[in-house]
């Protein structure tokens, strides 16, 4: 192992130093807003789960950015999310001219990219535009799921400068182009490898999830359980992340405090549910219920 790296496992005490504090003379805008560019009509659910989760872990407010049919589904399920129509490919997606529409938001405190976005009609062209345009962004980007596929085999310089991205292993497998079996078998020595590669944070998904930081910090998350092994579980937890930085947390804290929490979320949740039987729409419920026993330990 690289003698350069030091190697944390995260603690309730630790973590508990990086929830955002809250004031009560504050308005929606002191907790910041979150874009969340997400959703296709094959994944309606990734735009509302990432979008809610920021929410419910103190944003301020939540924009969801996506395709034109998307947005009544999701606003049939919460009237708290706002929402930018981007217009629509011809199979239900982002199209890529859809870029378009986002060149007049630019009070984001935080942006979350790929939940649900597919990789078809366009939505490929669309990412690369966004990222390319934000390369040098100071807002915190979060780049999960559709969006980490389609940069697969791209150049690196193509991570903008403040992202964290969210890959599972298999995620990271294209992305390194290594054989995901060796990803599984030192996740600690190939999470490190792709943040020095694409000089951003790496939260390497799966049991005990390893965050790497550039700078050779690596933390290790001891929370969670089989049952986040669910669809959606992961835009959950892309929209903690994203939440958080609005808030002001910082792209480290915001990685470990959301993946800490994520995992918190699964066990609460499997007391009274079991493992098998918890979803993925369970998860933003049981948000309050983890932020309360982080609190504790503050």
């Amino acid at each position: 192992m690289d003698n350069n790296i030091s190697i944390t496992k995260l603690t309730k005490e630790i973590v508990s130093k990086f929830l955002p504090q809250r004031v009560q003379v504050s308005n929606k805008g002191t907790y910041g807003n979150v874009l969340n560019i997400a959703g296709s009509m094959f994944y309606p659910g990734a735009a509302y789960l990432s979008s809610i989760s920021a929410l419910k872990v103190g944003a301020g407010a939540v924009m969801l950015a996506s395709a034109s049919d998307v947005i009544p589904l999701v606003a049939s399920n919460s009237p708290d999310i706002t929402f930018l129509d981007l217009g629509q490919s011809p199979v239900g997606t982002i199209p890529k001219d859809g870029i378009k529409y986002l060149d007049g938001v630019a009070n984001s405190h935080a942006v979350s990219i790929g939940c649900g976005l597919s990789t078809l009609g366009g939505t490929k062209n669309f990412v690369m535009s966004f990222l390319q345009k934000h390369i040098e962004s100071q807002t915190p980007i979060i780049i999960d799921a559709d969006a980490i596929n389609i940069l697969s085999g791209t150049n690196k310089k193509l991570f903008p400068l403040n992202s964290i991205i969210t890959p599972h292993p298999l995620e990271l497998s294209r992305l390194l182009e290594v054989d995901v079996k060796e990803i599984q078998s030192n996740r600690i020595k190939w999470a490190w490898e792709a943040s020095k590669y694409f000089d951003c944070i790496v939260l390497l998904k799966g049991h005990e999830s390893v965050i790497a930081v550039p700078n050779g910090k690596i933390f290790i998350n001891p929370t969670g359980n089989s049952a986040l092994s669910k669809a959606g579980a992961g835009d959950v937890l892309t929209g903690m992340i994203a939440g958080l930085c609005a808030q002001g947390a910082t792209l480290e804290n915001a990685a470990c405090l959301g993946a800490y929490l994520h995992g918190l979320c699964g066990e609460i949740a499997s007391k009274t549910q079991g493992e098998y039987s918890v979803l993925a729409s369970n998860l933003p419920n049981i948000i309050p219920m983890a932020i309360k026993e982080i609190l504790t330990a503050g």
